[in-house]
């Protein structure tokens, strides 16, 4: 009996040894997830990382790079000096350009019979002027350029000229030279020439040339022109005509 037990004990302390050499000598085991191949972290620390990965540019390279305002392609402040303002870029007119362009017929040459001196009607831009065609026979056109002598000394010569028209383009200047001493007619006397008197009938029409009906019109400061007046009229009438086309 007594060898049994020590059979027994034998086999349990064969058992035991060899559990005990089963603990001590662990099988290879799978990799673990620190045996994957992981960079070192020496490696770790060289290797850049996301954000350093991106290609960012240094501190420097940003300095010298030009920012969104820079880059806009911006005058400088004498460039902008230089550059004409909204204004200025407006093609805008002078006076004289706003001025309506005086028409062929107003820049037909004339002569003053009691001085000499050539002249145009278009010379007397930003004046009014009354002009009066006439002829030295009709006694019509002697009564109302008694009256325009009247009109005329109620106003300020710097702002209205007068002027009578010969339609007589026969004759002479002596003639009405002397017309104008005979009668006491002391402002701008001139005779039409052909070429005036075809274009003030396409203007005016033929009423123009017939002297008793004694035809007038005044050229505004602007160029422009009234219609055509007939009939006698009083210093006051013809003042007032030209009041309101001044």
């Amino acid at each position: 009996m007594r060898s049994v037990y020590i059979l027994l004990i034998a086999m349990i302390a064969l058992v035991l040894a060899t559990c005990g050499a089963e603990t001590t000598t662990t099988p290879a085991v799978a990799p673990t997830e620190a045996m994957m191949d992981e960079p070192t972290a020496e490696a770790m620390m060289d290797k850049p990382t996301g954000e350093a990965m991106m290609d960012e540019p240094t501190t420097e390279a940003m300095m010298d790079e030009p920012t969104g305002e820079a880059m806009m392609d911006e005058p400088t402040a004498e460039a902008m000096m230089d550059e004409p303002t909204g204004e200025a870029m407006m093609d805008e007119p002078t006076t004289e350009a706003m001025m309506t362009e005086a028409p062929a017929w107003q820049q037909i040459a004339l002569t003053d019979v009691r001085t000499g001196e050539t002249f145009t009607l278009a010379d007397f831009a930003s004046r009014t002027v009354f002009v009066e065609p006439m002829a030295t026979w009709c006694s019509n056109c002697r009564a109302q350029l008694g009256n325009v002598r009247d009109a005329r000394a109620q106003l300020n010569s710097d702002d209205v000229v007068f002027i009578a028209l010969s339609v007589e383009t026969n004759i002479s200047n002596a003639d009405l030279a002397q017309y104008t001493e005979d009668t006491g007619f002391d402002w701008t006397f001139a005779v039409a020439t052909p070429e005036l008197l075809q274009e003030l009938t396409n203007v005016f029409g033929r009423t123009i040339t017939n002297p008793p009906s004694t035809p007038h019109f005044i050229i505004r400061p602007d160029g422009t022109t009234t219609e055509l007046t007939t009939g006698i009229e009083s210093a006051e009438q013809i003042v007032a005509q030209l009041q309101a086309n001044s």
